[in-house]
């Protein structure tokens, strides 16, 4: 069974401590990651993905140490970054097989993907149209599809439902609910009832900390606003 361990990892920008002692282990399944802006989930997420260093601290994956040897976890990695971006002048078509090309899929494996996950993400009609005319939500589409090829047992996803319509929504949680029942699915939101009804556990950051680990019920009850879909997570009520 896969494995990904967090062990006392700091992240410091000059006189910013984004990141504090975190230490988590994360096991296949769906993880909701939430916090305030500045929390330090995005940050935490680079860091998993090997696109930042942290200050001090470890992450292992399945016991290799990542910072020593990050291609053990990249082989194995779907990332989705909150900023990710697309080439305007590909088709998604072209744009899909281009990343499954530096993922290593060969040919056959690479047209059997990334035709299944343009069906699962609703973009047949659009595959061959250069990515620069597509809308927010579609190029958001394509990006969470070139995060899932490849197979990948970790699936790291910051803010994934970004300008996506509800039915697109639904769609792509249906999607990572069938993912996660045999992978890690590090799954960061500000839409509450995403990881609500997707994920198994649910953790909280704020000023770089664990301030909440559980169940959905345990956590988002105690630290949520769901009405409005915000963290409501205090000092006042950190400190209780």
């Amino acid at each position: 069974m896969n494995q990904l361990v967090v062990d006392g990892v700091s992240k410091r920008y000059r006189d910013v401590v984004a990141l504090e002692s975190l230490t988590l282990s994360l096991e296949p399944g769906i993880i909701g990651l939430l916090g305030p802006n500045g929390a330090g989930k995005s940050t935490l997420m680079r860091i998993i993905a090997t696109v930042s260093k942290p200050t001090s601290g470890g992450i292992c994956w399945n016991g290799t140490d990542i910072l020593r040897a990050p291609d053990a976890l990249r082989r194995e990695l779907g990332y989705l970054p909150q900023d990710a971006g697309v080439y305007p002048q590909l088709t998604a078509d072209e744009f899909l097989r281009y990343i499954a090309a530096l993922k290593g899929l060969s040919a056959r494996a690479a047209t059997k993907q990334i035709n299944a996950l343009i069906e699962q993400l609703n973009l047949q009609s659009a595959r061959s149209r250069p990515l620069g005319g597509f809308s927010g939500g579609m190029r958001q589409r394509v990006c969470i599809a070139q995060a899932l090829l490849g197979d990948p047992q970790l699936i790291v996803i910051d803010e994934p439902t970004v300008g996506l319509d509800p039915e697109e929504r639904v769609r792509f949680r249906n999607l990572i609910v069938e993912l996660g029942r045999d992978r890690i699915v590090l799954l960061s939101t500000h839409i509450v009832s995403d990881v609500e009804i997707a994920a198994a556990r649910i953790i909280i950051l704020s000023a770089g900390r664990v301030c909440a680990d559980g169940t959905p019920a345990a956590v988002i009850g105690a630290h949520v606003n769901l009405e409005g879909a915000y963290l409501a997570y205090t000092s006042e009520s950190r400190a209780a």
